[in-house]
């Protein structure tokens, strides 16, 4: 056998690896000449540097434009503790300091602060020195400032209502809540403790304590959906609250007489009022006086009486009530009346008497003439504004205990007080002064 069949035979044994040929390499690609850019040219680079210059100027615009731009603020640690409150009302006071305050209706204290507001700034002062520790100040004029929820609460007037709202924590000057909202020129707020209401001839705002609104009442601005308001075409007298309820007395076209409404501070929809009741009164010029749990006090100048209203809207009681009718003559500013409450009474200031209702029914106690503002608690004892100073009180009876001298430099008007530990405040139209 030859060495070519032996090679053969042996490969038919064992098997033979097939070699698959390999396919010739593609050829090159064709080289493709790159697109130039097209911002390679100096036209285009002019154009994208104008672009660039256009984007930094809106920034700069936005950035002095904006509200963040027109605020100056400064914040502070907490403040120390101030001394406690003397055992009772000093036989004599001092003014301590005195600061501009158009901006709040009452004595505006939190914690260890006090707050001023006048123009465009908040301020948080010592109450023993009056120095500003914090301030918050915008390049709007304030509409009102007041304490809830242990935050101060700033409405600012921009373009045609009081529309900017600013919550700050007192003892650092902190931002703790912002809005937007619709609220009237002039407004002022009402609390329950738990919910504020700004005030308005048409229309009334409720916020819980992060300003989310919780209800909206009487002619709302951009209405999306209609229906929902119980009576249109109604203006409103004075605003009280209590309990998660507001109180309003309502005019309204048809009706023979005011109409007293309340509603609740948190319906389920909050452009959807839940009425508790609302009851067409025995007559006109009418003011909701105070609301005590679930109890209203209504004043009827024609009929020289003040009636109570249980919380269905039905009568209680009636009393005669002797104030003078120029007293009545007209609803008070902002539509809120000049009140105070203590654990035992509700204080009513008529314009020249002060009038001790019952916490448990509103039912009139005393009443005490010649007084200048309501009363508050101070040193564990009862004060009370009157001409020349402050009348100390039995809170039972109203009899006087004594009263100290202040020298109000002239000053004529309502004096409203509010405390800082030993620190008396008054408030004295667009002044706040601190006694001690």
């Amino acid at each position: 056998m030859s060495d070519e069949e032996k090679a053969s035979e042996e490969a038919s044994a064992y098997g033979a690896e097939e070699v698959l040929e390999l396919p010739p390499p593609p050829p090159p690609a064709p080289r493709v000449k790159a697109r130039r850019s097209p911002w390679n040219r100096g036209r285009d680079r002019v154009i994208a540097a104008l672009i660039a210059v256009a984007v930094v100027a809106v920034a700069l615009v936005i950035g002095v434009t904006s509200d963040s731009a027109a605020t100056d603020r400064t914040t502070a640690a907490p403040p120390p503790p101030l001394p406690a409150a003397p055992d009772k009302v000093p036989g004599s006071l001092a003014e301590l300091w005195s600061a501009p305050s158009a901006a709040t209706p009452v004595p505006v204290t939190a914690g260890d602060t006090v707050v001023t507001a006048d123009g465009g700034e908040v301020a948080a002062r010592d109450p023993l020195t009056g120095q500003i520790r914090w301030h918050y100040t915008r390049d709007l004029p304030l509409c009102t400032v007041n304490e809830t929820w242990g935050r101060v609460n700033a409405v600012y007037h921009k373009t045609s209502n009081c529309s900017e709202v600013t919550q700050l924590d007192p003892g650092t000057g902190r931002i703790t809540a912002q809005r937007n909202g619709n609220a009237e020129l002039g407004t002022q707020l009402v609390s329950d403790g738990s919910h504020v209401t700004a005030t308005g001839k048409k229309l009334l705002d409720t916020w819980r304590d992060d300003l989310v609104k919780s209800a909206e009442y009487g002619q709302v601005p951009a209405l999306v959906n209609a229906g929902k308001q119980p009576r249109t075409g109604c203006t409103y007298g004075t605003v009280s609250a209590a309990a998660g309820k507001v109180g309003v007395i309502e005019r309204c076209p048809g009706d023979p007489a005011d109409r007293l409404t309340v509603y609740k501070a948190t319906p389920e929809k909050d452009d959807e009022p839940q009425v508790s009741f609302s009851s067409v009164l025995a007559g006109k010029r009418a003011r909701l006086i105070a609301m005590s749990g679930d109890l209203a006090a209504v004043v009827l100048p024609d009929q020289k009486l003040l009636v109570t209203y249980n919380g269905d809207g039905t009568q209680r009681a009636a009393y005669p009530l002797d104030v003078p009718p120029s007293d009545l003559a007209q609803d008070p500013p902002s539509g809120v009346e000049a009140t105070t409450q203590t654990t035992a009474n509700v204080y009513w200031f008529s314009g020249s008497k002060v009038l001790a209702l019952s916490r448990d029914d509103l039912s009139p106690r005393w009443t005490l003439s010649s007084a200048v503002g309501p009363g508050i608690t101070f040193a564990s004892q009862l004060v009370v504004p009157i001409k020349g100073g402050l009348a100390v009180l039995n809170e039972n009876d109203g009899s006087t205990i004594r009263t100290v001298g202040v020298d109000r430099r002239g000053y004529p008007g309502t004096v409203r007080l509010g405390v800082a530990g030993p620190v008396l405040l008054e408030e004295r139209g667009t002044t706040l002064t601190a006694l001690k």
